[in-house]
Order: structure tokens, then sequence, then C-alpha cells
């Protein structure tokens, strides 16, 4: 039975640089974090997640343990929404 509770979800998808030849280490290091999602790989490193938490405090926390994973040169963010039904079909 699908969740209908109406707490808010933060969504949102960031590009990650990661270190010439670390590609698979930060891939790693991305999946062991929950609500995290690479979505795709460039040959030059960039790695394309999406991320998911249940509040902007909590997002916060996931992009500064992005930022520290071994290999990553950088993370940015591209794109946030909240949803603030996020188990309620429209």
């Amino acid at each position: 039975m699908p969740n209908t509770g109406s707490h808010a979800m933060n969504i949102s998808s960031a590009v990650i640089h990661a270190r010439p030849g670390e590609v698979a280490v930060v891939q790693a290091g991305l999946a062991m974090l929950a609500g995290v999602e690479v979505h795709a790989i460039s040959p030059e490193g960039k790695l394309i997640v999406t991320i998911e938490t249940e509040d902007d405090a909590s997002a916060v926390v996931l992009y500064e343990r992005i930022g520290q994973l071994d290999g990553v040169m950088s993370a940015a963010m591209v794109y946030h929404q909240t949803e603030s039904e996020p188990f309620k079909e429209i």
C-alpha cells in the first residue's frame, strides 16, 4: 500500500566532477549514500546524479558528504524542487 503521508521531499540533481581516473571510486562512494542515484557518466569524468532527501538540512548534509568523497573534485547542484505531497498522484 502506498504511503499517503503529507511530509515534504526534496529532489535535486547535481553534476559531480571526478578526478581523472577516479570515476569508479566516486561512483562506488555515491552508491553508499542513501537517496543518491547515478544516471549518467561522461568520458570526461562528470557524473549526473539525483538526490532525494526529506528536508533542506538533510540535503545540505548529503551534498557536504558528496563533496568529501574520495576522488570528487567538485559537486554542483543543477536543479532543486520541494515536493510537498510526494506520494499524491497528480
